[in-house]
């Protein structure tokens, strides 16, 4: 339970400056948005845990950590603003600046399918499909606007 607290402490202080990300220096959005994915991660973590069977399935928690996947996901776009493709250490493919419509179609896609993922976390096989979905676009924008190694 501390975990979970320490993350929605994250996530609101997340949720708190993000309005004004587009207001940051870069290197300070390549910051926040490496925060958001990070928490990303650790809640896409512990829904696969249960989507795989490692873990009992728990209708709270899963409800809990795909809100957490969805509002950092429709907060993160504001991360990637104009500059952010350097300036400190990122991961991000320089590409996200040069396709733009490709990739806030990729981003769009990615608030949509995260944001059925509440709803779908009330039963085990609804939560299932539905992450797979999630994991399909999360899985597109990493082969395709992710480097493998950090870069400045």
């Amino acid at each position: 339970m501390k975990i979970f607290r320490a993350v929605a402490i994250s996530v609101l202080s997340l949720a708190a400056v993000t309005a004004a990300a587009q207001n940051f220096k870069p290197e300070d959005q390549i910051k926040h948005r490496q925060a958001s994915m990070s928490l990303i991660a650790r809640s896409n973590g512990a829904l696969n845990s249960m989507v795989r069977g490692d873990v009992p399935f728990n209708k709270e928690v899963a409800g809990k950590h795909a809100d957490v996947i969805a509002n950092l996901a429709a907060w993160v776009g504001p991360s990637f603003g104009p500059g952010t493709d350097k300036g400190a250490l990122t991961k991000a493919d320089p590409k996200i600046w040069t396709e733009g419509d490709k990739w806030k179609a990729a981003l769009d896609k990615l608030v949509t399918e995260t944001g059925k993922l509440p709803a779908a976390s009330a039963d085990l096989a609804t939560l299932t499909t539905q992450f797979a979905e999630v994991g399909k676009t999360c899985k597109f924008c990493h082969d395709n606007y992710r480097m493998r190694d950090f870069r400045y």
